[in-house]
């Protein structure tokens, strides 16, 4: 069986991956939810210094210290956790056999999280909270979300190769944006590419919460297939 590396987007926790993680291990499969250095659990180490690298570097050591962890790892990325996934993978990737972008960023090489989105994304990101290092929670979001380290969203990303070398990519896109998605820039790179394998849900952009039981039936068939 697979194991899932599951990696959350901005301001959450590995929580927010709680009951996909639960059926995926009723499944068979060994799952690792990860939250990143400086938010929500981990807010308290040094967000200032935070940045790509450090989330990049925070799933290299996950991976590597899962003695259960093997080599056909299917590295699942919500939102900016895109940016994320696609490091990792690159950097390791004799062990990756399938990324998941969830309504996620699909960086190519150069390329921030902060170049992807749209202008009130954009916003957004500016908005820093009292510290200057922190992107604040939106007000509807999980009680125990925290602001998200800023340099994380402005750092570029290098890639050393495309994302097509792995057997199989996947983007799963949200329908449910009340306005412009800010990750339509990312869906329509990869919609029309036959490389890629995409699915369109009638949820919103928390497709852990809206759309459960398709996830786990798309995340099995990218692992089993």
């Amino acid at each position: 069986m697979a194991t899932f590396v599951l990696i959350p987007g901005m301001c959450h926790g590995a929580w927010c991956f709680d009951d996909l993680a639960a059926s995926l291990r009723g499944a068979g499969h060994h799952v690792l939810a990860l939250t990143l250095t400086g938010v929500a659990e981990r807010a308290h180490l040094l967000p200032g210094g935070v940045n790509l690298d450090t989330h990049i570097t925070d799933v290299l050591a996950a991976v590597d210290h899962d003695a259960a962890a093997g080599d056909e790892l299917v590295l699942v990325g919500h939102s900016y956790g895109g940016m994320v996934i696609a490091g990792v993978a690159d950097r390791i990737p004799d062990r990756v056999d399938a990324l998941v972008f969830l309504d996620a960023v699909v960086p190519h090489d150069g390329e921030s999280c902060w170049d992807l989105v749209n202008d009130e994304e954009r916003q957004w990101y500016l908005e820093v909270d009292a510290s200057g290092f922190g992107v604040p929670p939106l007000p509807f979001f999980d009680p125990r979300a925290t602001s998200h380290p800023l340099a994380t969203v402005l750092q570029p990303l290098r890639l050393r190769a495309d994302l097509n070398r792995f057997r199989r990519r996947v983007f799963v896109y949200a329908r449910g944006w009340p306005g412009e998605s800010p990750l339509q820039r990312s869906y329509d790179r990869v919609r029309d590419d036959p490389a890629w394998i995409t699915y369109e849900l009638d949820g919103k952009h928390n497709l852990m919460r809206d759309c459960p039981e398709d996830l786990v039936r798309i995340l099995r068939e990218t692992a089993e297939s």
